[in-house]
């Protein structure tokens, strides 16, 4: 296979596809496919991504070639940075940019500021999304929810512990930075405050900050959004693993009326 910096070809499958168009991808694979990128110009282990920002510029359409490529943009020892993109004929639909910080053992006083916060531990009931779904996509098919607190019905805040149940390319494992990019993109769907049948609310970023990878192929969301009446708002999540929380995601949202 090409090397990701060269040029790596992918085309989406139906179970990419998003809630709001057939024809676009959801969030989640997107930002999954450009963690990749990232992932693909990490020097060593002894680095981390802290930060990792998607910006969502157009739609993606599934079985299409879709061209992923990454640069290193900053190279240094303790911090780096780059970028992935994600683009179709020449043009830019997707990208990414990372940030890097150095991993060292530092001694940590023994305070309330150093312990993790636990991770809520609940079976959880599980739920298939209650849109009105006319085919299989991402959120209903590829991944798993289990809710703690709230569901996909109720509007408002919840924890959810969600897992992807496909890879995201058939001959690579999935990477803790892409379960949690994937997982973190539906911080915004599962709290919704708005009724899915008479607003929409797309996000057209998403940026995840992390202090120590993800354990585990489960990622817990708690999650809330906020909106207002210009028309825009926000989503914010603490992102877990069955450990403790491991950091935390926001995305700008898009708010409109539905025709009709």
């Amino acid at each position: 296979m090409e090397s990701v910096d060269a040029g790596l070809e992918v085309h989406a499958t139906n179970l990419a596809r998003g809630p709001w168009d057939a024809g676009a991808l959801h969030g989640g694979p997107v930002s999954a496919l450009l963690a990749l990128g990232i992932e693909s110009l990490e020097p060593s282990e002894a680095f981390l991504v802290s930060r990792l920002t998607v910006e969502l510029e157009r739609p993606v359409p599934p079985h299409r070639p879709l061209v992923l490529r990454a640069q290193l943009t900053r190279p240094g020892r303790k911090v780096q940075l780059g970028e992935s993109t994600l683009s179709l004929d020449g043009k830019v639909l997707a990208k990414a940019r990372a940030l890097w910080i150095r991993r060292g053992r530092v001694e940590l006083p023994d305070t309330e500021l150093a312990l993790p916060e636990p991770a809520p531990h609940s079976e959880g009931v599980f739920q298939t999304s209650s849109m009105s779904d006319t085919y299989e996509a991402f959120h209903n098919v590829a991944n798993e929810h289990r809710f703690v607190d709230g569901n996909w019905i109720d509007r408002g805040p919840v924890f959810v512990w969600i897992r992807l149940r496909v890879p995201l390319l058939a001959d690579r494992p999935l990477s803790p930075l892409q379960r949690v990019a994937a997982a973190a993109d539906f911080g915004n769907g599962v709290s919704t405050v708005l009724p899915w049948e008479n607003y929409t609310f797309i996000n057209p970023d998403l940026t995840i900050h992390q202090h120590r990878p993800l354990i585990g192929e489960w990622v817990g969301l708690r999650a809330k959004s906020h909106v207002s009446s210009i028309g825009i708002g926000f989503a914010e999540s603490e992102v877990f693993d069955h450990r403790s929380r491991i950091g935390r995601s926001v995305q700008s949202l898009l708010i409109e009326a539905r025709s009709g």
